[in-house]
């Protein structure tokens, strides 16, 4: 049987790729050669596929039910780091830098661009983690410690209200002024000890709070000293007394 006319040629083979060490010919072992040029062309074509197959099928975390997923991946991972910290109050310094990182993650994917703007943010929250010392009170003994921490907020009426629970059950109320569509100036106005002792609050009792994440579950919220709050949604329909 007659060889191709392209074995005829003599160009030398490389016997590491199978490939001719011709400069105009790119022999393949199959022994048909194929210009170089033509080889190219091949792969700028193969590039072009490659790039329209990427916009055509859009990784999943841009389509919504990716988005979606994403958070509820992150929120998860969130969850359970912070889970056997007793709200910050045993966490070591590395498992505060850990919160605040996963944190970050979260807020990067904040559903709700203008919490004050939305009903999500009203009602009552459970403080689950918190880097603030002053409510942590973890130098304290435990049995002197609140066993849960409640912060409600009503947009419609400008009101704020933080809660403590067992032992002391005391509570402060106060008024919010929205800087932005996520920040509001806070200033407490009265305390109640024990509940029922109402005691007005000094004129210094000021700060701020930033709503950095916000959907039907969770709410993350930075202070103006640079304190971390998670709480998980309570009870939706509580309101604030007047």
């Amino acid at each position: 049987m007659a060889l191709p006319s392209c074995l005829k040629t003599g160009v030398p083979m490389s016997p590491a790729t199978g490939f001719s060490l011709s400069g105009s010919l790119m022999k393949s072992d199959c022994g048909f050669a194929v210009p170089i040029k033509l080889q190219s062309i091949r792969k700028g074509d193969r590039e072009r596929l490659r790039i329209q197959a990427v916009f055509s099928f859009p990784p999943a975390f841009l389509t919504r039910n990716g988005r979606a997923e994403k958070q509820k991946q992150l929120k998860q991972e969130l969850l359970e780091a912070i889970e056997p910290l007793e709200r910050g109050a045993t966490a070591t310094p590395d498992d505060q830098l850990q919160s605040i990182q996963l944190a970050r993650k979260v807020e990067a994917v904040n559903p709700t661009k203008e919490p004050l703007k939305s009903d999500l943010i009203n009602g009552k929250w459970e403080l689950i983690y918190t880097t603030s010392a002053s409510i942590l009170q973890a130098k304290k003994p435990r049995f002197l410690r609140s066993i849960t921490n409640y912060q409600s907020i009503n947009v419609d009426t400008l009101k704020v209200q933080n809660m403590e629970t067992w032992p002391f059950y005391n509570s402060v109320t106060g008024d919010i002024k929205p800087l932005n569509s996520k920040k509001v100036a806070v200033k407490l106005q009265v305390f109640k000890i024990l509940g029922l002792i109402p005691i007005k609050a000094p004129d210094t009792a000021r700060g701020e709070l930033e709503i950095t994440y916000v959907d039907e579950e969770l709410r993350l919220s930075r202070g103006d000293k640079g304190n971390l709050f998670i709480l998980k949604m309570f009870d939706p329909s509580y309101r604030i007394p007047l």
